[in-house]
């Protein structure tokens, strides 16, 4: 019988080594060489920012949580070995020895010679049944696995939204920059223009004093798109997870480009409709939670199964000696079976509250796929609006410019006043300033309709 116990536990502990063993595989996506970068466009910052930004790694940090928690759920149907030793020096008190009633054995104790105590334990244990406890437990913790990942895509999903707003608000304020740029050197021209008539005595001082107005005018505008700029690149360098000297005189974003045949192109609603229930992470998230609850309901059920349970105990002791010999130790199997009467309700309140939380997943799947749909809408009505205005602000301001030069030929021909003049330039660069903020607006207008049906990381997925 001793052998026998011996070599089960010797089993045991081979079991437990191999099942702790595992197998990880990892890699690290190439990234543009930051170091030669000049230009950069919309898709590499979305790239950067997924490999870098700090709360991106939280989310990965969380996922690699969850898979421990895994085997931590799997360790359950393994044997449990536990061992002990332990040394004791007792040292009676002659109140303790004079009194026969402290101790029974007097001669094993003596106040003038302390006894050392040796002992070993080696106790393994196996749960046999546990009323599928361990199965809905391992279950669970499968989901919840599922369940992170899924929430580091949306996370993922949301970094990228964020990352092509802040892109867009750059190249916007830049935009405004050329704008601000060509109106104080239209107003310079003139101005110069305007000095030169008037030292031949053709032009009225008031000319003069028009353009130095206008010209404060263009560098004030210039001035508030260059801090809008700044700002900009400094939340699209933190979402990229780099300093905030990132943007230099060597690195900037690409240029902004003109709107492609496909852009200008409306989307069939249902297939937007499809395509999210296809991609959004945090649909799936909110799936898993239902099936998580399942298990979670299983859990709570297997309290009112018995537990079995085996068990054994190698049991050395030794008096004055460390050394321990086959005849100090003992042995003992046992075969245990457990079962809870009554707790109280305990059990039927935990049971009843994982059903509860189960129809909350149920509820909360329901009211996510309700708000998925709106967001699709809502994105695919501000597409249309932004391909409509694009549309109207082009062709405004052709119109617009077509008008200032009119103006501008009339005013150096002295057939228009100089209000006339102010009135159209002014015309002119609000009507470029809308129409780049149209243009911006239709490409964000793209990246929200991504961002809403989830798509936006199809380009990012890892095969």
């Amino acid at each position: 019988m001793q052998m026998t116990l011996r070599f089960s536990l010797i089993f045991m502990l081979i079991l437990c080594f191999f099942a702790g063993s595992g197998i990880t595989f990892s890699f690290a996506e190439n990234l543009p060489d930051i170091q030669n970068l000049t230009i950069l466009d919309l898709e590499t910052a979305q790239k950067i920012a997924l490999e870098k930004n700090p709360s991106i790694a939280s989310a990965r940090e969380r996922v690699v949580q969850a898979k421990e928690r895994i085997s931590q759920a799997k360790s359950a149907y393994w044997p449990r070995i536990d061992g002990s030793w332990a040394m004791s020096r007792i040292e009676l008190s002659k109140t303790a020895e004079q009194n026969p009633f402290l101790i029974s054995d007097r001669s094993t104790f003596s106040t003038d010679s302390p006894q050392d105590y040796y002992n070993a334990d080696l106790i393994a244990s196996w749960t046999l049944f546990d009323g599928f406890e361990r199965k809905f437990n391992l279950s669970a913790a499968k989901f919840q696995h599922k369940e992170t990942m899924v929430a580091q895509q949306d996370a993922q999903r949301l970094l990228l939204s964020a990352v092509s707003q802040a892109y867009f608000k750059a190249l916007f304020a830049r935009e405004n920059i050329r704008i601000a740029e060509s109106d104080q050197t239209f107003n310079q021209k003139q101005l110069e223009d305007a000095q030169a008539r008037q030292r031949i005595g053709t032009g009225p001082l008031s000319d003069v004093l028009n353009f130095q107005v206008q010209i404060n005018t263009a560098r004030s505008r210039l001035i508030t798109a260059q801090e809008s700029y700044q700002i900009a690149l400094h939340i699209l360098a933190a979402l990229l997870g780099q300093r905030d000297d990132f943007f230099n005189s060597r690195i900037k974003p690409a240029d902004l480009s003109r709107e492609t045949p496909e852009e200008l192109i409306s989307p069939d609603p249902e297939s937007l409709f499809t395509a999210a229930e296809t991609h959004r992470p945090d649909l799936f998230k909110a799936e898993y939670a239902v099936y998580r609850s399942e298990q979670q309901i299983g859990t709570a059920k297997a309290n009112f199964y018995p537990t079995v349970q085996l068990s054994g105990n190698l049991n050395g002791e030794k008096t004055d000696n460390a050394r321990l010999s086959k005849d100090d130790f003992g042995n003992v199997v046992a075969l245990s079976v457990h079962y809870n009467f009554f707790s109280g309700g305990f059990h039927r309140a935990r049971l009843n509250e994982a059903i509860s939380v189960k129809k909350e997943a149920e509820n909360n799947f329901a009211d996510i796929l309700i708000n998925i749909r709106a967001d699709v809408r809502e994105a695919l009505t501000k597409l249309d609006s932004a391909r409509e205005l694009l549309e109207l602000q082009r062709s405004n301001a052709d119109l617009v410019k077509q008008n200032r030069d009119l103006v501008e030929k009339e005013y150096a021909a002295g057939q228009t006043s100089l209000v006339r003049l102010n009135e159209a330039q002014r015309d002119l660069i609000n009507a470029q300033s809308r129409l780049v903020l149209a243009l911006v607006s239709l490409k964000q207008a793209w990246q929200d309709v991504k961002t809403s049906t989830g798509e936006i990381l199809i380009p990012f997925s890892k095969l």
